[in-house]
């Protein structure tokens, strides 16, 4: 019996400890996730007649539409020198990476119980690969936004105020940060809803509403003018906070502290690992209920 164990590629065993990420696993299954990145990539636009275009096409759409409305017909002031259709534009696409890893994950369970019921792999590496997948759209849509800011910068005379920040070498822990949240989130929601699926329904909802308390079309410093009283409730919302953030480092408009940094780390750590713990302990027993 010791010789045939001695001679087994992977032991499954039951999971003890609360916080449970096997790196080394997750490592040995790298082919699995490449393979499921692939799939989010390739699938999600096929049999359209668009295709990839849609990467460019939603964003660019959202932020002439944010700009008719929030900064034409509402005259929301969007900083010194900023063009309304960049400002737009440096919030969508930050929003959009958060949004997608958050509805992406948020829907592990229920959308792969086929798979999970017949054969073993760590679950988690599912969650992980749609956010890697969208770490690629987001890398699309940011090379989309610097091209509208090349063309704002250096073709037009309304972008003459617009400089990057010396903090922009901070923009990959950004995009760390909003995986960590968005993947954290995602799979609290995917745990909760194997038994309540009232939160499918609530979840299109919620991230509707959260865009809007998120300073996505609207910059902070307004929100705190307009209405000082729950102002606290844009200012706290770690979103808001990245969102601002970015538009610093690439705008020069924004408002950005290392406190601010500093507290959106821990939110996107305690968010992930609490995820990750509600994630595990699900995995044991969803297949019973979901």
């Amino acid at each position: 019996m010791s010789d045939n164990n001695e001679n087994w590629l992977y032991t499954i065993s039951p999971k003890k400890r609360l916080i449970d990420l096997n790196f080394k696993e997750i490592w040995q299954y790298r082919d699995l996730v490449l393979l499921f990145v692939k799939r989010d990539i390739i699938t999600v636009y096929k049999q359209t007649i668009l295709g990839p275009l849609w990467y460019f096409i939603q964003p660019l759409f959202t932020s002439l539409i944010f700009t008719l409305i929030f900064n034409n017909l509402a005259s929301i002031p969007t900083g010194n020198g900023v063009p309304a259709f960049l400002f737009n534009l440096a919030g969508i696409t930050s929003w959009n990476y958060f949004k997608l890893c958050l509805t992406g994950t948020s829907d592990t369970f229920k959308k792969n119980q086929g798979i999970f019921g017949k054969v073993y792999f760590p679950r988690v590496v599912m969650p992980l690969s749609v956010v890697i997948s969208n770490l690629l759209k987001f890398g699309i849509q940011l090379l989309v936004f610097i091209c509208f800011y090349i063309y704002f910068k250096y073709f037009t005379d309304d972008a003459d105020n617009v400089f990057p920040q010396f903090e922009i070498i901070l923009l990959p822990v950004i995009i760390i940060l909003m995986g960590l949240l968005g993947l954290g989130a995602g799979m609290m929601i995917s745990s909760m809803t194997t038994k309540y699926r009232d939160l499918t329904f609530l979840l299109t909802f919620a991230v509707q509403l959260l865009m809007y308390g998120s300073a996505v079309m609207y910059p902070l410093k307004y929100f705190r003018e307009k209405l000082p009283n729950i102002s606290w409730l844009v200012e706290y919302n770690p979103m808001a906070v990245i969102i601002e953030a970015f538009r610093y480092m690439t705008l020069g408009q924004g408002e950005f502290s290392i406190n601010k940094m500093l507290y959106i780390l821990i939110i996107s750590v305690v968010m992930f690992l609490l995820g990750l713990i509600v994630f595990n302990k699900t995995e044991r027993s969803f297949i019973d209920t979901v």
